[in-house]
């Protein structure tokens, strides 16, 4: 595995790790993920460049979990350049799985707080923002560790262009209450939608995600907000 995986701890609060990896995918963490890892050591100044194709549509999904959105929506989108950030080194393992069996060139991945490719990507360079099912973080005193904060968005905000999406899923209520307070607040971002139908249903194209399964067994409505930055 990389040093760069264990040198940036940041504020992350979470697990980094779970059951111990199957063969394959220690093997990818070995072999794989060197060369698609982004490099922290310097600010991004071409991220672009990070991709064989160089384009000009450029994505970020925060937390992608197993990658199963973030493999579906690179796979179904080739023109696009995506960056996944994602601590939790299972989760890492998944989508390094789906890269290699699905021959995926432009997804690159930071394996640590998104907040630090954040702060290295050179301002509106992002087309699109994806956060789905982040952590909740429900007791009363974790709540500062969520991730949609007035800062991040701040942060966000830097590094998105104007007219870019910002969409954020979850089915915790209390998280999205939260996430619109702070949205709604905010100078750089409007949200434009006039039904709830706007949010209820899926966004287009959507092929789920294990969070949002285990949601609707147990009985709880996932909600789907889609922010444009001004």
């Amino acid at each position: 595995m990389s040093d760069t995986f264990a040198r940036r701890e940041s504020a992350f609060f979470g697990r980094r790790k779970g059951k111990t990896l199957r063969a394959h995918q220690a093997g990818l963490m070995e072999t794989l993920l060197p060369k698609v890892q982004v490099d922290l050591s310097a600010p991004l100044s071409e991220p672009a460049a990070l991709f064989a194709s160089r384009p000009d549509d450029l994505r970020l999904e925060v937390g992608f979990g197993g990658g199963e959105h973030l493999a579906a929506d690179a796979s179904s989108h080739p023109n696009r350049g995506y960056f996944g950030c994602e601590p939790f080194v299972n989760g890492v393992a998944k989508l390094m799985a789906q890269i290699d069996a699905q021959d995926l060139r432009n997804i690159r991945v930071h394996p640590g707080d998104a907040g630090d490719l954040i702060d290295a990507l050179p301002e509106a360079c992002l087309s699109g923002v994806c956060i789905l099912y982040p952590d909740p973080w429900p007791k009363r005193r974790h709540k500062e560790r969520r991730f949609v904060s007035d800062r991040m968005l701040a942060r966000l905000a830097r590094v998105m262009r104007s007219g870019a999406e910002l969409r954020f899923a979850s089915d915790i209520d209390d998280y999205v209450g939260w996430t619109l307070a702070r949205v709604l607040r905010s100078p750089d971002f409007i949200w434009p939608a006039t039904s709830e139908a706007e949010w209820l249903a899926p966004y287009a194209d959507w092929p789920g995600t294990r969070y949002e399964a285990k949601a609707l067994r147990e009985g709880r409505t996932p909600v789907y907000l889609t922010f444009i930055r001004r």
